[in-house]
């Protein structure tokens, strides 16, 4: 567990990379496993929001390539399981523009320049959820579509909750929702309940709650 201060400065400026090339390197998470070279890569497409980069690749065994991915920022973002004193959690229920409905889930936000993961988290908390915690203990970070995205999600138990807010850019006010632990097999049953990441987060929490 880490204990943190009430109060972060925030930075609020976005910064993209510059994109640079890339030398042949092995694989994290497999040493003995050589990725594949990258001779060039572009952008091939953009809007407000992202930005779709083509890889021209060479694999090990001389097979080449073009692989397309969402450009990230590399700074990552963080998903937060408010735990309340009184055997809950909380929820909040927002706006998908994905599948043009609302969904419900566990609050999260990407990682301002300049934060840290923790100091992410008790922004957002504080921005959708009107709390802010003490205590925060990290769990196994998740990714998402890593075929297609470099994006990686801390996801954080807070702690010892206080009220306190922070403007967001929510459009509208997000409804927070208050869940028993005793009620989880209902929660997995909602249709609303069904995106990946808060899905992968619950069962984490399961785990968690099973140590302490």
């Amino acid at each position: 567990m880490v204990r943190v201060p009430s109060d972060y400065p925030c930075a609020k400026v976005a910064v993209l990379p510059t994109i640079v090339s890339c030398e042949v390197s092995m694989s994290k998470t497999n040493p003995e496993k050589k990725l594949p070279k990258i001779h060039s890569r572009k952008i091939v497409a953009s809007s407000r929001f992202f930005k779709v980069e083509s890889l021209d690749l060479e694999f090990s065994n001389g097979a080449t390539r073009e692989f397309e991915r969402m450009a990230g920022s590399g700074r990552g973002a963080v998903m937060i399981v408010p735990v309340t004193s009184d055997n809950h959690f909380l929820l909040i229920r927002e706006y998908a523009a994905g599948t043009h409905s609302y969904q419900l889930g566990f609050p999260k936000g990407l990682i301002d320049p300049g934060e840290k993961p923790i100091e992410a988290a008790n922004r957002e908390l504080q921005e959708e959820v009107g709390m802010k915690a003490t205590t925060f203990s990290p769990l196994k970070p998740l990714a998402m579509a890593p075929t297609f995205f470099d994006a990686h999600m801390h996801v954080l138990i807070a702690e010892n909750l206080t009220e306190s807010s922070l403007e967001g850019d929510e459009p509208e006010p997000l409804e927070v929702v208050k869940w028993s632990f005793d009620n989880i097999d209902e929660l997995l049953a909602k249709e609303d309940f069904c995106e990946a990441r808060s899905v992968a987060t619950l069962l984490l929490l399961e785990r968690w709650r099973k140590n302490q």
